[in-house]
């Protein structure tokens, strides 16, 4: 088969597209063949050798994929040969085919195809997470989404406003807020040429944003910490900036305010029950039109260093996604 691999830890352009052995499914795996897989911030960071995991050399990046199941281990019981499902790989995905564990897959509904399904269970997944398990957000409060226009972003924007919540889309240029409008963004804030904790002020008359959604870090976590309001939650999302920054704790007092870590993957493997009911809900509003994932490119297989270098140079709008097949 052929996959996409890395063999060196290093910048996206390094990256190689090969034939390898096609791999085997375990007993309590099952094998995938690839239709479609979604690009995500960490892919630019696993090749690079600055994730948490780093998968022994050489593998293939790619943390989610959707496809068609092609053999099942001998444990697996609640998949067939033929079933259209999503997949969360860590690694693997940007290939013909991959092996997963049988735990990390989910049908796909009837409704959603397999590009639309590549570019949904990691972004929304963590998005719901976010604003219901650890934020714990409520009808009529104010939702601040920083870095807004991108994957995990437009889908924080569009779930935060399915839960009732007054969502505050900030981003770094007209043309990406104009995108979060689109996904139902009542406010906007451009903080490439404001303040962002003014106008977070002023949006809200003085309160402040009730949960910060935050996957930049950086000055934007800096400015947001200071916008929150009183007993506000600020989600530590991600750094797509590049800075992991530090928080002078007194903030958090001052405002009774939470600063609440948000990890998906850890979640879905130790609360699986609580995951499911999660995409019940996430496809029960697809269905009904809620949820509309935007991919804004994509690239054959043979491109796929390409789409890890939009992502990582954060030109990307909503999702990218790698088509296998």
């Amino acid at each position: 088969m052929k996959a996409v691999l890395c063999k060196a830890f290093g910048p996206a352009e390094t990256l190689v597209l090969e034939e390898v052995a096609n791999p085997a499914a375990k007993a309590n795996e099952v094998l995938l063949e690839v239709h479609a897989a979604g690009v995500n911030f960490p892919d630019t960071l696993i090749i690079a050798g600055k994730y948490q995991f780093k998968p022994p050399l050489p593998f293939s990046p790619g943390g989610e994929a959707a496809g068609v199941v092609a053999a099942v281990g001998e444990k697996v019981g609640h998949l067939k040969v033929g079933d259209r499902v999503m997949a969360l790989t860590g690694w693997g995905s940007f290939a013909e085919q991959v092996a997963v564990a049988s735990y990390n897959l989910m049908p796909i509904p009837a409704h959603m195809d397999f590009v639309s399904a590549a570019a949904f269970g990691m972004t929304y997944g963590t998005s719901m997470h976010a604003l219901k398990q650890r934020a714990g957000l409520k009808p009529g409060e104010t939702l601040l989404v920083l870095g807004a226009s991108g994957g995990v972003g437009l889908a924080a924007v569009e779930i935060g406003k399915a839960m009732g919540a007054r969502v505050i889309a900030a981003a770094s240029s007209a043309e990406k807020l104009a995108v979060a409008k689109a996904a139902g963004a009542d406010e906007l804030i451009n903080y490439s040429d404001c303040s962002l904790k003014d106008e977070v002020k002023r949006l809200t008359g003085g309160q402040g944003a009730d949960v910060i959604y935050d996957p930049v870090g950086g000055d934007l976590f800096d400015a947001a910490i200071r916008s929150i309001a009183w007993n506000g939650r600020l989600l530590v999302v991600g750094f797509a900036s590049g800075r992991i920054p530090e928080l002078p704790v007194n903030l958090a007092l001052l405002k009774g305010a939470a600063v609440v870590g948000v990890f998906w993957g850890s979640f879905a493997q130790r609360q699986p029950q609580d995951n499911a009911a999660n995409f019940q809900q996430l496809f029960a509003w697809h269905a009904a039109g809620k949820l509309k994932p935007l991919v804004s490119q994509t690239f054959p297989l043979e491109q796929a260093a390409a789409a890890i270098d939009s992502l990582g140079q954060r030109k990307a709008v909503g999702k990218v996604v790698v088509q296998v097949r």
